[in-house]
Protein backbone atom coordinates (compact mmCIF):
# COMPACT_ATOMS: atom_id res chain seq x y z
CA UNK A 1 0.00 0.00 0.00
CA UNK A 2 1.62 3.36 -1.32
CA UNK A 3 0.39 6.59 0.77
CA UNK A 4 0.77 8.65 -2.57
CA UNK A 5 -2.99 8.04 -3.22
CA UNK A 6 -3.87 10.68 -0.42
CA UNK A 7 -3.24 14.52 -1.54
CA UNK A 8 -0.69 15.95 1.15
CA UNK A 9 -3.31 17.81 3.19
CA UNK A 10 -4.36 14.01 4.10
CA UNK A 11 -1.17 12.88 4.84
CA UNK A 12 -0.54 15.14 7.25
CA UNK A 13 -3.55 14.08 8.92
CA UNK A 14 -2.33 10.20 8.70
CA UNK A 15 1.02 11.23 10.02
CA UNK A 16 -0.21 13.11 13.06
CA UNK A 17 -2.65 10.06 14.15
CA UNK A 18 -0.05 7.47 13.67
CA UNK A 19 2.65 9.71 15.56
CA UNK A 20 -0.57 10.47 18.05
CA UNK A 21 -1.44 6.66 18.58
CA UNK A 22 2.17 4.97 18.73
CA UNK A 23 3.27 8.19 21.68
CA UNK A 24 -0.38 7.04 23.41
CA UNK A 25 0.27 3.30 23.46
CA UNK A 26 3.96 4.32 24.48
CA UNK A 27 3.21 6.28 27.67
CA UNK A 28 0.61 3.29 28.51
CA UNK A 29 3.21 0.50 27.98
CA UNK A 30 6.06 2.71 29.98
CA UNK A 31 3.80 2.54 32.83
CA UNK A 32 2.52 -1.42 33.17
CA UNK A 33 5.99 -2.08 32.87
CA UNK A 34 8.48 0.22 34.53
CA UNK A 35 5.48 1.19 37.30
CA UNK A 36 3.06 -1.84 37.43
CA UNK A 37 5.36 -4.78 36.79
CA UNK A 38 2.84 -5.84 34.46
CA UNK A 39 4.59 -7.77 32.18
CA UNK A 40 1.37 -9.21 30.17
CA UNK A 41 -0.09 -5.86 29.54
CA UNK A 42 3.18 -4.69 28.75
CA UNK A 43 4.06 -7.16 25.77
CA UNK A 44 0.23 -6.75 24.45
CA UNK A 45 0.43 -3.30 24.28
CA UNK A 46 3.79 -3.56 22.99
CA UNK A 47 2.70 -5.79 20.24
CA UNK A 48 -0.32 -3.90 19.45
CA UNK A 49 2.25 -0.43 19.00
CA UNK A 50 3.90 -2.68 16.17
CA UNK A 51 0.87 -3.11 14.04
CA UNK A 52 0.79 0.80 13.98
CA UNK A 53 2.83 1.18 10.74
CA UNK A 54 2.32 2.82 7.49
CA UNK A 55 4.84 1.97 4.70
CA UNK A 56 6.23 4.07 3.27
CA UNK A 57 7.34 6.02 6.01
CA UNK A 58 9.20 8.66 3.39
CA UNK A 59 5.58 9.73 2.18
CA UNK A 60 4.63 10.34 5.96
CA UNK A 61 7.92 12.78 6.81
CA UNK A 62 7.18 14.40 4.07
CA UNK A 63 3.64 15.74 4.51
CA UNK A 64 5.01 16.57 7.86
CA UNK A 65 4.64 19.82 8.91
CA UNK A 66 4.67 20.16 12.87
CA UNK A 67 6.69 24.24 12.84
CA UNK A 68 3.08 25.76 11.42
CA UNK A 69 0.77 23.12 13.54
CA UNK A 70 -1.81 25.48 14.58
CA UNK A 71 -1.81 23.35 17.94
CA UNK A 72 1.41 23.32 18.94
CA UNK A 73 1.22 25.17 21.75
CA UNK A 74 0.22 23.52 24.78
CA UNK A 75 -3.69 23.68 25.88
CA UNK A 76 -4.38 23.82 29.72
CA UNK A 77 -6.71 20.74 29.44
CA UNK A 78 -3.32 18.95 28.92
CA UNK A 79 -1.57 19.86 31.75
CA UNK A 80 -4.52 18.58 34.33
CA UNK A 81 -2.96 15.21 35.00
CA UNK A 82 -3.55 14.57 38.63
CA UNK A 83 -2.15 11.23 39.46
CA UNK A 84 -1.07 8.11 37.25
CA UNK A 85 -4.59 6.88 36.23
CA UNK A 86 -5.33 10.10 34.69
CA UNK A 87 -2.07 9.79 32.46
CA UNK A 88 -3.14 6.29 31.91
CA UNK A 89 -6.96 7.53 30.74
CA UNK A 90 -5.55 10.10 28.41
CA UNK A 91 -3.19 7.92 27.04
CA UNK A 92 -6.09 5.52 26.35
CA UNK A 93 -8.44 7.80 24.98
CA UNK A 94 -5.29 9.76 22.36
CA UNK A 95 -4.63 6.11 21.16
CA UNK A 96 -8.46 5.22 20.52
CA UNK A 97 -9.39 8.23 18.77
CA UNK A 98 -6.29 8.32 16.69
CA UNK A 99 -6.98 4.86 15.41
CA UNK A 100 -10.64 6.10 14.78
CA UNK A 101 -9.36 8.27 12.68
CA UNK A 102 -6.91 6.42 10.46
CA UNK A 103 -9.86 3.76 10.47
CA UNK A 104 -11.85 6.23 8.74
CA UNK A 105 -9.45 7.63 6.38
CA UNK A 106 -8.13 4.77 5.18
CA UNK A 107 -12.09 3.02 4.55
CA UNK A 108 -11.61 5.17 0.98
CA UNK A 109 -8.59 3.89 0.04
CA UNK A 110 -7.52 0.74 1.69
CA UNK A 111 -10.44 -1.42 3.42
CA UNK A 112 -7.74 -3.82 5.17
CA UNK A 113 -5.91 -1.14 6.63
CA UNK A 114 -8.94 0.21 7.95
CA UNK A 115 -9.34 -2.97 9.30
CA UNK A 116 -6.09 -3.47 11.46
CA UNK A 117 -7.11 0.40 12.55
CA UNK A 118 -10.06 -0.75 14.02
CA UNK A 119 -8.84 -3.85 15.84
CA UNK A 120 -6.28 -1.73 16.99
CA UNK A 121 -8.65 0.80 18.95
CA UNK A 122 -11.15 -2.32 20.06
CA UNK A 123 -8.29 -4.09 21.46
CA UNK A 124 -7.20 -0.84 23.17
CA UNK A 125 -11.17 -0.43 24.81
CA UNK A 126 -10.32 -4.01 26.31
CA UNK A 127 -7.19 -3.42 27.43
CA UNK A 128 -8.34 -0.15 28.97
CA UNK A 129 -10.92 -1.58 30.87
CA UNK A 130 -8.82 -4.74 31.92
CA UNK A 131 -6.39 -2.04 33.41
CA UNK A 132 -7.98 0.35 34.83
CA UNK A 133 -10.58 -1.87 36.62
CA UNK A 134 -7.58 -3.84 38.33
CA UNK A 135 -5.89 -0.79 39.79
Amino acid sequence: MTNNIFPPELLRVVDANLNRLKEGIRVIEDIARYVHNDKELSTALKNLRHQCRIEPLEALLESRDSESDVLRPTMQSEMNRTDLRSILIANYKRGQESSRVLEELYKIVDPGLSERFKQIRYELYTLEKRNLLNQ
